[in-house]
């Protein structure tokens, strides 16, 4: 009887297991498709800025930015607190597309942030999460705004990429691990996000972590796999959206490739 009932809890426990690491799909909230087209206001992300200046590492010798976690300061840590509250507070109904486009990267890359200097010390954002199944802070509830409570996946999966429907957002939300595309230098603004979108798209994908041939073996960032969907929902797919941005001899080999591929991923915190 006890084996039965073990089991029985690690089959939950697997199938609990396969459900939370599978990449949510685009799903539209309709509630946030308002805009104002003809609006000018803009939204002060100096704040996140100057976070950025202070504590993130852009030149690391991995070639992956890095956030100085354990040396913020008392200070610049309610400064990082106080934009996230000030964030909460706007009108995100009333800006228009390409405002609305840079506050939410913005707002989720800073709670992102934010969430791990909650929790610090911590080896992998993966450790943090409610419940006793958790595998993460995705489904969390950590912002309001406009009177709805939002978690990030709400953010990335129920707003952003099912209203712009753009694959390099992929390369510009940050979840804090080494595996993930790059935590941006700046914040993304109605005015760089063009420009911030193509660099992080080359950077990730330039990277070994992005696409890489080990030993005539193709490797691929988890993220062509988790979201194959956004990239033309095939491999081929996949191929002719990076071969926009590697070498020539790379685009050839990857275009000729017909063996197995091996997608990576690393969890671990991307703390220098």
């Amino acid at each position: 009887m006890k084996r039965v009932v073990f089991m029985s809890f690690l089959v939950s426990l697997l199938t609990l297991g396969a459900f939370v690491s599978a990449a949510p799909q685009a799903e539209l909230w309709p509630r946030w498709e308002a805009h104002n087209s003809s609006s000018t206001d803009e939204v002060d992300h100096a704040a996140w800025g100057s976070f950025l200046d202070s504590y993130l590492v852009s030149d690391h010798p991995s070639g992956v930015n890095r956030v100085r976690y354990a040396d913020v300061s008392s200070t610049d840590r309610r400064s990082l607190q106080q934009y996230l509250n000030n964030m909460q507070d706007v009108a995100v109904s009333n800006l228009n597309r390409d405002e609305q486009l840079a506050y939410w990267i913005n707002l989720y890359n800073a709670a992102t942030v934010e969430l791990i200097l909650d929790n610090y010390p911590l080896d992998s954002i993966r450790d943090i999460g409610e419940g006793m199944f958790s595998s993460g802070p995705w489904d969390d509830e950590l912002l309001t705004v406009e009177g709805e409570g939002l978690t990030l996946n709400d953010i990335e999966h129920r707003i952003i990429r099912p209203i712009w429907q753009d694959e390099r957002i992929h390369y510009v939300v940050n979840c804090a691990s080494i595996g993930c595309p790059d935590l941006y230098p700046e914040p993304l603004t109605a005015e760089n996000w063009e420009r911030i979108f193509a660099e992080s798209a080359r950077s990730y994908i330039t990277h070994e972590r992005g696409v890489r041939f080990e030993r005539n073996r193709l490797y691929l960032s988890e993220i062509f796999n988790w979201y194959v969907a956004d990239f033309g929902d095939s491999f081929s797919g996949v191929v002719a959206h990076v071969s926009q941005y590697v070498d020539a001899d790379t685009a050839s080999r990857l275009e000729a490739y017909d063996g197995r591929v091996r997608y990576e991923y690393d969890w671990s915190l991307n703390e220098p």
